[in-house]
């Protein structure tokens, strides 16, 4: 069984080789790129507000709630939401990645067990902020091309394809988990 970083990295190469066909059509020009830029940073805003919507939902004690054993908890699901925001949303755009989140997959093991619903909310904003502040500084020449993610060459393209459909995946898990503790989703 692969480590939880082991497969967020599997599920980030397994999005950029979808969205390679996009990317090898064109790789996006300055004002192309600051698009596509605007468009997530629209779609991370409504991922954030449905995301706090429902962790505000959850009863506190249902954090630590599991459908089965080995299988990441309400809280840890939303906390790896928050690390991906921290880690991974920044350096999909070239930027540094937040030092909250230690390295390793001791580190991001030891931050996703954090997971009660006032780390959540916590890390959620702190997340989304830094996730924010980062992309924006990117400077708008630097979104065109490409840049190295995990050794490979990536297009704007992919990496925001990538980022938005891992979080997409992880806001219908949670609304799962939600539904199967009798929360309606907001």
């Amino acid at each position: 069984m692969l480590h939880r970083s082991a497969r967020v990295l599997v599920g980030l190469f397994a999005m950029a080789a979808c969205a390679a066909p996009l990317a090898a059509q064109a790789t996006p020009d300055r004002a192309s790129a600051v698009e596509v830029r605007r468009q997530f940073m629209a779609d991370l805003d409504t991922m954030y507000t449905k995301l706090t919507a429902l962790a505000n939902a959850f009863p506190a004690d249902k954090f630590a709630w599991r459908p089965a054993p080995g299988v990441r908890s309400v809280g840890e699901v939303f906390m790896h939401v928050a690390s991906e925001f921290y880690v991974y949303t920044p350096m999909s755009f070239g930027a540094a990645r937040s030092t909250v989140v230690p390295r390793g997959q001791d580190g991001m093991s030891k931050f996703e067990a954090q997971s009660t619903k006032d780390d959540v909310l916590k890390h959620l904003r702190g997340g989304f902020d830094y996730a924010t502040s980062s992309v924006m500084a990117v400077p708008a020449d630097s979104l065109a091309g490409t840049h190295k993610l995990f050794g490979r060459d990536f297009t704007i393209i992919e990496t925001s394809v990538g980022m938005t459909s891992d979080m997409h995946e992880h806001l219908g898990q949670l609304i799962a988990y939600a539904r199967m503790n009798g929360i309606v989703p907001p």
